[in-house]
């Protein structure tokens, strides 16, 4: 009896949190989502703000749909590196009981997105041609994402600032380096100039320190976000100089100081991710700049 009355007070006490948390996405102004794209869409609206963790958690699964999908909880933790407690919360936070009927978002979104065959592993005797294979895969995911869903008009408006300023700053560290680089490089091979901001001897202030309201700032950053970048680009912003970015979610700090920006999201392999979608993005806006100022 006493067995019957605990289970009809857990009862009770799930759809009393159900209930509480259909309140609370109400409040918030949306529903429960149902597809990834919804999801995707409360992420980017700015109503929701996340602790540490959560905000961890938000970024993963936004770059990593497929991940999520096919993973386990135990595995999708792992990567995103948290706890799969972690997961169970964030997944309640939008309505759901657990991560297992969150996870069906994402099953639904990568179904019959794969081309045939993809995901029989290849057999390789050299380690060397196995890492290499998974590198080229990982770069041919990240430019099929660009394929897939690019945003034509953000990048006209950021070739269109990039091309009406008088002096470009380009802006990148650590991971994004190597792209600003080159692309200062083809910048400069077009004519058009520009400063690469390196912070060679802890100078990245000193570089920005004569940044106007005629210049721009084309600037990289990927996630985990905790270069110097933002910094920088918050100094170019107070000086009103217009600012577009290469970003991978909505959760980078670069977006609120931006007039426009792009997502990029490169997959990886074996922890090291692909530069490939960001240096074709790149230089099709040095393509596009050099071509607006008919240099």
């Amino acid at each position: 009896m006493s067995g019957a009355r605990k289970s009809s007070g857990r009862s009770i006490a799930d759809e009393a949190a159900t209930r509480k948390r259909g309140r609370s996405l109400a409040a918030l102004g949306y529903i429960q989502p149902r597809t990834y794209e919804e999801l995707r869409a409360v992420l980017s609206s700015g109503t929701v703000h996340f602790p540490k963790r959560l905000r961890q958690v938000a970024i993963f699964l936004w770059q990593h749909p497929s991940d999520v999908a096919l993973g386990t909880i135990a595995q999708v933790a792992a990567q995103a590196g948290v706890q799969p407690s972690t997961l169970v919360r964030f997944a309640q936070i939008f309505g759901y009981s657990g991560f297992s009927d969150f996870q069906g978002l994402f099953k639904d979104h990568v179904k019959g997105s794969w081309p045939e065959g993809r995901g029989q592993e290849k057999t390789e005797a050299n380690a060397n041609l196995h890492f290499l294979h998974g590198m080229v895969g990982a770069s041919q995911a990240s430019l099929g994402r660009i394929e897939a869903g690019f945003d034509v008009e953000s990048f006209e408006k950021m070739v269109a600032l990039l091309a009406g300023a008088d002096l470009i700053y380009v802006i990148g560290s650590k991971r994004a380096f190597p792209v600003t680089s080159y692309l200062s490089l083809t910048l400069s091979q077009q004519g058009v100039r520009n400063v690469l901001v390196d912070n060679v001897g802890s100078s990245a202030l000193d570089q920005v320190g004569c940044i106007g309201a005629r210049d721009a700032v084309l600037a990289v950053s990927f996630s985990p976000y905790n270069s110097i970048t933002p910094d920088l680009v918050a100094v170019a912003h107070e000086r009103k100089a217009r600012i577009v970015t290469i970003t991978d979610s909505t959760f980078s700090p670069l977006i609120r100081l931006s007039d426009s920006w792009l997502e990029v999201v490169e997959s990886d392999f074996a922890g090291f991710r692909s530069l490939a979608a960001s240096l074709a993005v790149g230089m099709a806006l040095v393509q596009g700049v050099a071509a607006r100022r008919g240099t």
